[in-house]
């Protein structure tokens, strides 16, 4: 987190204009240096082409915006964490788990286990990485009321002993898994860590969005920092307000703006971003799953894995990997218990 005065030695910056920026959650040069002029002109009531200059000089200041080789690409691609869904068969198909500095995009009907997913992530990420966590924290939008803080209770108690002990520890917490109140304490950490926002329509989901990447700027340097960002779902405000093929346009720029938010988050801080997504019936289907998700080729575009959920027998889900840049189209079959996720 870059200081008032360190902000000041860029071009055009001065006094009034860092805590403007500050106050918008642009406290570092890496934040800056990826923002539009037009975005840093309407935040810092500034010229367009004096935000063009204060970016360019942040793109120096933080050594962004260059070329890199094959070589430096691979180094950086080293540093991305997976975060496991802990069960065996669909981490396999994902070759470890969900990727940091990516979208992952979850989309099924009502009740194929969506808000299920990200709970379990929310709870996952916090494990050790040795227990296929990534030792963070998650920050968690909520747009359909679906947070539920029992759901995490139960996750938590569903995680194997081996686990729970590695967290424990993790965390100095004395005791034992069968230790009510050591699970109690752990329990409390776990909430503690997990920080959620109800969005009530979508500007408000995608003012959230940025001051996620406020959250995760605080943390950065934590013993916890954030490493998970869900949203839950994506496109529910945004398909309820704008209705019609007129507002059609309108729509998709919000939302292509409000992913970009989301993914500066994930590509800055090492964190993976989850995100739900509800489908509709496709009338020209003749063949195979007439289903498809909201959001149009800008949510098909910048999502990096797009994961489709549908409903099997009693609680199996089978969970379809439907694109990915480096995997293979994959199926793979988990049960929803009332412990969490778990292998059929």
């Amino acid at each position: 987190m870059a200081s008032s005065a360190d902000l000041e030695n860029l071009p055009g910056v001065g006094p009034a204009t860092a805590e403007k920026l500050i106050e918008n959650g642009y406290d570092n040069f890496q934040g800056i240096a990826v923002a539009s002029p037009a975005e840093l002109s309407n935040t810092a009531d500034v010229g367009e082409s004096t935000a063009h200059d204060i970016i360019q000089a942040a793109r120096d200041a933080a050594d962004i915006g260059g070329f890199e080789t094959g070589s430096q690409v691979l180094e950086r691609r080293e540093r991305i964490g997976k975060l496991k869904w802990l069960v065996p068969e669909v981490d396999e198909m994902l070759d470890g788990g969900v990727e940091t500095q990516s979208i992952t995009e979850v989309y099924g009907e009502f009740g194929a286990g969506k808000s299920q997913v990200t709970h379990q992530l929310a709870v996952n990420v916090q494990l050790p990485p040795e227990q296929g966590g990534l030792g963070g924290s998650a920050i968690f939008i909520d747009s359909e009321d679906t947070f539920r803080p029992e759901r995490i209770e139960e996750m938590l108690h569903g995680l194997d002993d081996e686990a729970i002990q590695a967290a424990m520890e993790d965390r100095e917490i004395e005791g034992a898994p069968g230790d009510d109140a050591a699970m109690d304490e752990l329990l409390e950490s776990f909430l503690d860590e997990i920080h959620v926002a109800k969005a009530f329509n979508s500007n408000h989901q995608i003012l959230l969005a940025e001051k996620a990447q406020e959250i995760a700027s605080e943390k950065e340097d934590s013993e916890c920092p954030v490493r998970l960002v869900c949203v839950d779902s994506l496109t529910a405000h945004f398909r309820a307000e704008y209705v019609g093929r007129g507002e059609l346009a309108n729509r998709q720029q919000k939302l292509n703006k409000h992913l970009h938010d989301l993914d500066r988050v994930g590509n800055l801080y090492n964190a993976a971003v989850v995100v739900t997504n509800q489908v509709q019936s496709n009338p020209d289907a003749f063949f195979g799953d007439p289903t498809k998700p909201i959001g149009g080729n800008i949510l098909g575009h910048k999502s990096t894995f797009r994961m489709y959920l549908r409903k099997s027998k009693a609680d199996k889900r089978i969970v379809k990997l439907v694109d990915a840049p480096n995997l293979p189209d994959g199926e793979a079959v988990m049960r929803v218990t009332g412990n969490g996720l778990e292998p059929e």
